[in-house]
């Protein structure tokens, strides 16, 4: 990955936000531009320097991870609030007009900044500088969340034929899981959704200690974490035989998907890709049982711009990492989604999640 050149690009922004510095809060923002994978720091991108600020928990970690990623900043390590406050009021002295992430800085924090940190300097709130950025992923971004969705695909593989012998939702949750962490994932990205039955029809529902059922559609929703970076992925398997509804169901679900596919492309406005992933699905009848937009972006965070909603007035460019996630809830048979990740390129979209959407064991 090119996080050494990501500075650069945002410094390009700062005459447009009206800002002569910023001072990066956002945890996941701070890693994005510096790799550095902590729990605890504050980043300063000057015209000219950079000043990374962290505690002693993460001394030698922070300078190997800057290091590895190429980033020639000054690091001072502070053992409590009143060092790093030193630090960066020194480091940001005189710089006129300090950019803060708005949507990261809390209220009270804003009144410490201004009061305490940096009483001459100008505060300007700025939104999404740093974000936008991640919208567009290099190659080595796109590489770490193919790997991961690679890793969801091959756990969904290892227990998708314990749907048969009836585990509690909970238990095939902690499998799957499991199944990724032996694959080499950090972690999950996110609480694994298993809905069987009528629990199907709730689009996030926490596995519980129901037992799956022949006659359950069963939706699996899920992803791994690799290196920072996440994957998406949902699918729903029939346990037994379904009912005609449900039947019509997931067939019209997976038409839906495939059209929202084959809607992604670089040029292409957002909303478009969930006008052809809604209208397979108005058309059919069941177009209020579709109750959520159709998908997000994914990277760093599990949701991160652009959405791909009926709201959405993003237009889609290659590079760009999206979900593409219709659904079909009706309380009295269940719930059907279907989810692929895919990256967006100049003639169309390549799908990332490669499990296959068969529909029964």
């Amino acid at each position: 990955m090119d996080v050494a050149g990501r500075v650069e690009r945002l410094r390009e922004s700062f005459d447009d936000a009206e800002c002569d510095a910023l001072l990066v809060t956002n945890l996941t923002n701070i890693r994005y531009l510096t790799g550095f994978s902590g729990s605890a720091g504050l980043f300063a991108v000057m015209d000219d320097e950079l000043v990374f600020v962290t505690d002693g928990r993460y001394d030698q970690q922070s300078h190997e991870e800057l290091a590895a990623a190429g980033i020639d900043a000054r690091i001072e390590i502070g053992t409590h609030g009143e060092a790093q406050r030193q630090a960066l009021s020194t480091a940001l002295g005189g710089v006129g007009r300090l950019g803060l992430e708005a949507g990261n800085v809390t209220w009270a924090q804003q009144r410490g900044f201004a009061r305490e940190w940096f009483p001459r300097e100008q505060l300007v709130p700025t939104a999404g500088l740093v974000e936008e950025l991640r919208q567009f992923k290099d190659e080595g971004e796109v590489a770490r969340i193919e790997a991961a969705c690679a890793m969801a695909d091959a756990a969904l593989a290892a227990v998708r034929h314990r749907l048969g012998e009836h585990p509690t939702e909970s238990e095939l949750a902690l499998e799957l899981e499991w199944q990724m962490r032996r694959l080499g994932a950090d972690g999950i990205s996110f609480e694994t959704i298993v809905a069987s039955g009528p629990n199907g029809a709730k689009p996030h529902h926490q596995p519980g200690m129901r037992r799956i059922e022949d006659g359950d559609l069963v939706v699996i929703d899920f992803g791994a974490l690799l290196d920072g970076y996440h994957s998406d992925m949902t699918r729903t398997i029939a346990v037994g035989e379904p009912s005609p509804t449900q039947s019509a169901m997931w067939d019209l679900v997976f038409e839906s998907q495939a059209a929202g596919v084959a809607a992604v492309q670089a040029g292409v406005d957002a909303k478009a890709v969930d006008d052809a992933c809604r209208s397979v699905i108005s058309d059919a009848g069941w177009g209020e049982a579709f109750v959520h937009g159709t998908g997000h972006g994914v990277g760093l965070d599990i949701h991160e711009a652009p959405r791909v909603a009926a709201t959405a007035d993003a237009t889609l460019a290659a590079g760009q990492v999206v979900t593409v996630e219709p659904g079909v809830y009706l309380a009295e048979h269940g719930g059907v989604r279907i989810e692929d990740t895919v990256v967006v390129t100049p003639s169309g979209c390549r799908t990332l999640t490669r499990a296959t959407k068969d529909r029964d064991l």
